[in-house]
């Protein structure tokens, strides 16, 4: 689609929103766009819930909570959207992929400082980085990104998605006999929750209290109630009450 940016300028986008292009520069533009091609390429077909259209929301997310945060805009976007091209749930070498998403990132023009800015935040934001008892601190942006990855496994869509890695791990889906973990070890935590049902409560129902923005929190607290309805009802329907 065609869109027009602050400065007036047409320019040729795909795959984001106007409202996200529009507050960019013809050059940030330019680059966002070689970029989100770069990750569309590897993600597109990803079967676990990773897939582009969960970048797609997250990137909409985090647009949605700089506008009411302090942040760089542009490290936000991008961070957002390249942050599961490193992920070693999806790639086989986590260390190659982050070599080549770094070379990637120069190549499209970013500055040495904007590349690091970047890796920082996606090579510390993931959930299980909360389990290893380092010091994993984000800047303003990186949390910002982290919110919005967090709000997207939060809610109906969280729900959806677990369902959907669950059956892409081959989990069954709800055992009463085997209970979740109140707490998990960062090794627990890899070889995933035993049951589909039992990842909601073990990780999923916690996001809400660990979100760092005002509007983070904000925004999660809608899809932590639609879980907590959703787990009513589907143990209500297990055992045949409704």
């Amino acid at each position: 689609m065609t869109t027009v940016n602050a400065s007036g300028k047409h320019h040729k986008t795909d795959k984001l929103p106007q409202k996200i292009t529009d507050q960019l520069t013809d050059t940030e533009n330019e680059q966002l766009k070689v970029l989100t091609n770069y990750v569309y390429d590897r993600l597109n077909n990803d079967p676990s819930g990773h897939d582009w259209w969960h970048i797609y929301r997250v990137v909409c997310l985090a647009n949605q909570i700089v506008s009411q945060e302090n942040g760089d805009r542009f490290i936000v976007l991008l961070a957002a959207l390249v942050h599961d091209v490193i992920d070693d749930k999806l790639v086989d070498d986590p260390k190659m992929a982050e070599k080549a998403l770094e070379e990637e990132l120069s190549r499209v023009g970013l500055s040495e400082k904007q590349v690091s800015a970047i890796m920082a935040i996606i090579t510390n934001m993931s959930y299980r980085k909360s389990l290893d008892h380092k010091d994993h601190s984000l800047s303003i942006e990186g949390q910002i990104v982290q919110d919005a990855d967090r709000l997207d496994a939060n809610g109906a869509m969280g729900v959806v998605r677990t369902m959907i890695y669950g059956g892409h791990k081959g989990h069954i889906l709800y055992d009463p006999s085997k209970p979740p973990r109140d707490t998990m070890t960062l090794e627990e935590y890899k070889h995933g929750s035993v049951t589909t049902i039992n990842h909601l409560y073990e990780k999923i129902i916690h996001l809400k209290d660990l979100m760092n923005t005002k509007t983070g929190k904000k925004l999660a607290e809608g899809r932590h109630q639609y879980l907590l309805d959703f787990l009513e009802e589907f143990h209500a329907e297990w055992d045949g009450l409704r």
